[in-house]
């Protein structure tokens, strides 16, 4: 017969152990997850619960039994203003990542050693530092909300650093190499990177450039806009934050080679993308790819990716004596915070930026060694698919 008390109720069962049921807030007999080996444990953990209700600190035992993975893709899907590519990240280190180990875990199961021991599983399985780091993040992000909402008392994700992902540093760019592999490069992507490098722009942002965004009378370009690969397709969509859209002056040097590109080679129309394929698609990462490693190989620089120009840039703005607010706007890299303090450089300085780099540009043309004839008449403009 259950012993009565004046909060809850304790009844010893067949097995020897005891049980323990309390009336929660909502009005539901509930029962404790687990028996007790004596009555006064019982009588402890009912006590606590009685404390948690007064403090206003109770929490329906049922939220921390939904699955992981049931509510970290609710999570995803419910999440504001997630753009294409950030949800489909998020989806693969859930499936790949998360899911498998956790994802049939109640909330309330998930401990901080459960984590560390899933973290170290997945390192150990090869998985690299930076996915791993990713993985981790979205964990903990998913748990506080967790916490939010009163499912579960504690974030279980309490490992310092995981979250953090060790950058390795950035291959930087001679001018020599700049034009080595503009040079050696098809002569439709020569301006590309050009640009790249000395308008310090992302390949997502060269994609998306149309013709009203070059002003060659202004020596400027504007970002208004990114491709993004998501899902096999490529989606068109404005920069994720205030920093990103942007007017970056352009160096002297390279007018004239977007100005021949212009002609030859972009769609026409005022709203014609600036850079296509030779059967008029905007190019992709992968199909680029091929183009890319044989130009930089062909330049003596095998091992540089397409977006260490971006950095080149901006490595070589810096050499002028650019602030670090005026490199965080030509670069339209910035936190919302940071764009509030970095937008408002001013655009004479750009310009005196972009002086800079035609200077520097300038006097390497004027010094190499001159070509027995420029690469780019040698070369055919290859098919590439796209």
């Amino acid at each position: 017969m259950a012993a009565r008390r004046r909060f809850g109720r304790v009844r010893k069962l067949p097995s020897g152990r005891f049980q323990a049921r309390y009336h929660g807030p909502d009005g539901q007999d509930r029962p404790a997850p687990y028996t007790f080996a004596t009555k006064t444990d019982a009588n402890v953990w009912l006590a606590d619960k009685e404390l948690e209700i007064r403090r206003g600190d109770w929490l329906d035992p049922a939220g921390a039994m939904i699955p992981l993975r049931e509510f970290a893709a609710a999570w995803i899907v419910e999440r504001p203003n997630l753009r294409p590519r950030t949800v489909e990240l998020y989806e693969g280190l859930l499936r790949l990542h998360i899911a498998p180990q956790l994802g049939r875990l109640g909330l309330g199961d998930l401990t901080p050693a459960r984590v560390r021991s899933w973290r170290k599983e997945r390192l150990d399985d090869g998985v690299g530092p930076v996915t791993v780091a990713k993985a981790y993040r979205l964990l903990k992000t998913v748990m506080a909300t967790a916490v939010e909402d009163g499912l579960i008392r504690r974030n279980p994700c309490q490992i310092k650093g995981a979250g953090t992902e060790a950058s390795p540093e950035r291959r930087t760019a001679t001018l020599a190499e700049v034009f080595a592999i503009a040079d050696a490069i098809q002569p439709r992507y020569r301006a590309l990177v050009l640009l790249a490098a000395f308008g310090t722009l992302r390949w997502g942002e060269l994609m998306g450039l149309r013709r009203l965004d070059v002003d060659l009378d202004e020596r400027t370009v504007r970002i208004e806009r990114a491709v993004q690969q998501v899902k096999g397709k490529q989606i068109v969509s404005t920069p994720k934050t205030a920093a990103g859209r942007r007017v970056i002056a352009i160096p002297e040097v390279i007018v004239p080679e977007l100005r021949s590109h212009l002609t030859e080679f972009a769609e026409p129309g005022p709203d014609g993308r600036v850079f296509i394929g030779p059967k008029g698609a905007t190019p992709t990462r992968t199909n680029f790819h091929t183009v890319w490693r044989q130009a930089a190989t062909a330049a003596g620089v095998p091992e540089l990716h397409f977006h260490d120009l971006r950095h080149t840039g901006a490595t070589l703005a810096a050499t002028t004596g650019a602030s670090l607010r005026e490199l965080m706007e030509r670069l339209g890299h910035a936190s919302p915070r940071a764009a509030m303090i970095y937008q408002h450089a001013t655009r004479e300085r750009d310009h005196a930026l972009a002086a800079a780099l035609d200077a520097l540009a300038q006097a390497y043309l004027r010094e190499r060694p001159q070509a027995d004839e420029r690469a780019r008449d040698g070369h055919d403009d290859a098919e590439m698919a796209s």
